[in-house]
């Protein structure tokens, strides 16, 4: 198993319970979407998964328990991109945001793996080229090599399709579906989803309340509907018709 959890909770200062209760097993090579309204839990339960936050219960990631001993090693194994990629570029240059986790570990081989990265999400001979001066849709990939550069076994992705044009989701689309790591991604595109994902976890009120097929569980209208997830009506209307 590449993630396992038993019994996970957290509860942010107030007493707000963000997850109560997960228990979520994903093996090697899945890639899982994590869908759920808004306060379900979701980017809480991402934060947990490199050691970002600590909850009780038991978690383990890439093969190490989440602990803070581990939590080096953990980061090299765990690689998340968060929905702004400018939380993510601070360096000023490419080459050198995708050079510095890699560089920070102190590896051998950090040109190369500068290369392999850009090389994997499309932006080849970017290293010189500005963050700040380049569209949303290359920002995100540039984040996605700053991970990518660290050979996770794990990717986990928050919200990667929000704010793209319909060109820069299917570039992105295109792209993570070469990756060869395990993916886990927290949506509410569920088209992304479904063509992401052959696996799909529903999380409502921080518990996982359905585990499926991706397409089993978007053709259930009553399912969605009780968990306020919803297709565009344009898939709807096709769905009815056909």
């Amino acid at each position: 198993m590449t993630l396992r959890a038993r019994g996970l909770r957290y509860a942010y200062p107030g007493g707000h319970a963000a997850l109560d209760g997960v228990d979520l097993d994903v093996a090697g090579g899945e890639r899982v979407a994590i869908l759920g309204p808004n306060g379900a839990g979701k980017t809480t339960f991402m934060l947990h998964l490199n050691g970002l936050l600590k909850g009780e219960g038991e978690l383990q990631v890439a093969g190490l328990p989440v602990i803070k001993p581990n939590l080096r090693e953990l980061r090299a194994r765990v690689g998340l991109v968060f929905q702004d990629p400018d939380d993510q570029l601070f360096m000023p240059t490419v080459g050198e945001d995708v050079a510095f986790g890699p560089a920070n570990l102190g590896v051998q081989d950090v040109p190369a793996r500068v290369a392999e990265a850009l090389a994997a999400v499309r932006l080849d001979g970017f290293e010189a080229r500005a963050p700040h001066q380049l569209s949303m849709g290359e920002r995100r990939r540039v984040a996605i090599a700053t991970v990518l550069a660290m050979r996770p076994a794990l990717l986990v992705l928050d919200e990667p399709s929000a704010s793209l044009d319909p060109r820069s989701r299917r570039e992105l689309l295109q792209i993570l579906e070469t990756i060869q790591a395990t993916l886990l991604v927290t949506t509410h595109d569920l088209l992304f989803a479904a063509e992401l994902c052959e696996r799909t976890v529903i999380l409502a009120a921080g518990r996982v309340v359905a585990d499926g097929p991706t397409d089993a569980l978007l053709a259930d209208a009553e399912l969605l509907a009780r968990y306020d997830l919803e297709l565009p009506r344009l898939v709807n209307a096709s769905t009815t018709t056909s």
